[in-house]
């Protein structure tokens, strides 16, 4: 076979598996919208089916054997074309032992755990729950040991979320920031003590709010062509391609903030995908590069960026405007601090930069009791309570405001929540960069994002995944270093 026909080969199979994806792709968005709630056992038997076809793809003879041939082929071709081998590589050595069942009943079992957790949450029922969840912990760890049966599971489960990442890097990470961020949230809190947010409480239509979140998407430069916004209960965003990106995000109608910085946050998602390269989209190397890095973005986006003096004085008029006349006595200073308050609270997504890291190290502990054997499934409500109490000091009342708040475990994503405190890390460094090459507030005050987006693409977002995200992060910033993330807050602060 000639080196020519090898690499028509891989097109195909990329075509094929980029279909598959695709398709899945759409029924999960679809699902978490607008599909009707009974629809999901439907669905789950699709999505089976889906992932078996997904399987067979990639394990299968045909593949063992293309791949063997571009293994050895290798240092025939470009560097785009080695990245893929690589990266085909690295799936097949994951993959290739995890028996074809498990894997597709796998994929049955969450679309049954994400219904399953929407009804727990809305009736407050972690013991509905509690079947499914059991069984989606039981399965990670299963496949952890396929994957690879001489390394501990949860190394194993961080590493697939950001490559190179393990328990001691965690714990080391963790371990920084906790150290700083304790004392620097008791230290900033009581200046928060007296804000008045009333202004921003009451009657929000979301009808209003909805031409709110269009604008802020035309602020962030979203292309409206390649990116839509839909409703769910917990906000998220997926990607098909750079040419079809979908966010969503929840409305409450006594409360805009909430929403307004859920666009924010999965628009930045969106910008990432929407500025992977045009060369590469479609194939093996599409797509962010790892959860950590996608996080950085979100957040940078979110916090960063959104939190700033200069942004919120900036949307201020469109706010007094689209919600007259409720916010018509709010000042900029006002407004900022609202946004602002360092305050410890229940839930993740609504939590304030300084004290949101202790939010994940909850999630981490957690996990890593479970998949230690530890700790039971059945016992998560009440060490999660307890940890609450300890790292930020509040009771949770309720299940539905503690262990049920977030959709990851349902999902099956054990080993995702560290990538956001580490991508809150690695966006303090980016900014430190960009501000030596571009005026990053004089752009924000005017509502001009542009070369904030420029700088980002060209260092981050066109590259997908042709690096991995410690080459990625080093080769713009240098190795990580936690206490950029903390002097930053200490600087937007004022200690």
């Amino acid at each position: 076979m000639t080196d020519e026909k090898l690499l028509q080969k891989l097109s195909e199979y990329e075509r094929k598996r980029f279909a598959y994806t695709h398709a899945s792709g759409i029924m999960y968005y679809d699902g978490d919208t607008v599909a009707p709630p009974g629809s999901y056992l439907v669905r789950g038997d699709t999505m089976g089916e889906l992932a078996m076809l997904s399987y067979k793809l990639s394990t299968g003879k045909r593949f063992e054997d293309m791949l063997g041939e571009l293994i050895a082929r290798k240092e025939n071709f470009d560097a785009v074309t080695k990245r893929k081998i690589e990266l085909l590589k690295r799936d097949y050595d994951e993959i290739k032992n995890v028996p074809a069942r498990e894997y597709a009943d796998y994929a049955r079992l969450l679309v049954e755990s994400m219904n399953a957790w929407r009804e727990a949450k809305k009736n407050n029922s972690f013991e509905t729950f509690l079947p499914f969840l059991t069984r989606v912990f039981e399965t990670v760890k299963r496949f952890a040991r396929y994957m690879a049966p001489d390394s501990d599971p949860y190394d194993t489960m961080l590493d697939r979320y950001e490559k190179g990442l393990t328990v001691k890097a965690c714990d080391g990470f963790f371990g920084k920031l906790r150290a700083r961020l304790v004392p620097l949230a008791a230290e900033i809190a009581p200046r928060y003590e007296n804000v008045d947010d009333s202004a921003f409480r009451g009657c929000y239509p979301a009808a209003l709010q909805r031409e709110f979140s269009e604008y802020l998407m035309g602020v962030m430069g979203l292309d409206r062509e390649r990116c839509i916004i839909g409703e769910t209960e917990h906000p998220f965003t997926t990607n098909f391609s750079k040419y079809d990106v979908r966010i969503t995000t929840h409305y409450y109608e006594d409360s805009p903030v909430s929403s307004m910085y859920s666009v924010i946050h999965e628009g930045g998602h969106a910008l990432y995908e929407l500025g992977v390269g045009d060369d590469i989209t479609l194939g093996i190397c599409g797509g962010g590069v790892s959860m950590a890095i996608h996080e950085s973005q979100s957040r940078f986006y979110e916090n960063i960026i959104g939190r700033s003096r200069e942004f919120t004085a900036m949307i201020l008029p469109y706010l007094r405007k689209q919600f007259a006349p409720r916010l018509d006595g709010v000042t900029p200073e006002e407004f900022w601090r609202v946004v602002t308050v360092v305050k410890p609270s229940l839930i993740r997504t609504e939590a304030d930069e300084v004290t949101y890291a202790l939010h994940v190290m909850v999630r981490y502990e957690l996990e890593k009791q479970i998949v230690a054997g530890n700790l039971k499934v059945k016992d998560l409500p009440g060490e999660w309570n307890r940890l609450y109490r300890e790292y930020l000091g509040v009771d949770v009342p309720r299940d539905s405001e503690g262990v049920l708040q977030d959709m990851h475990w349902a999902d099956g994503n054990v080993g995702y929540f560290p990538s956001y405190a580490i991508g809150s890390a690695y966006g303090a460094q980016f900014l430190r960069e960009m501000q030596k090459d571009i005026d990053v507030w004089g752009g924000v005050s005017k509502g001009d994002l542009t070369e904030i987006n420029g700088w980002l693409c060209d260092r981050i977002w066109k590259y997908g995944q042709l690096r991995d995200p410690g080459e990625l992060f080093e080769s713009i910033c240098g190795p990580l270093d936690p206490d950029v993330f903390i002097d930053y807050l200490a600087g937007r602060y004022g200690v």
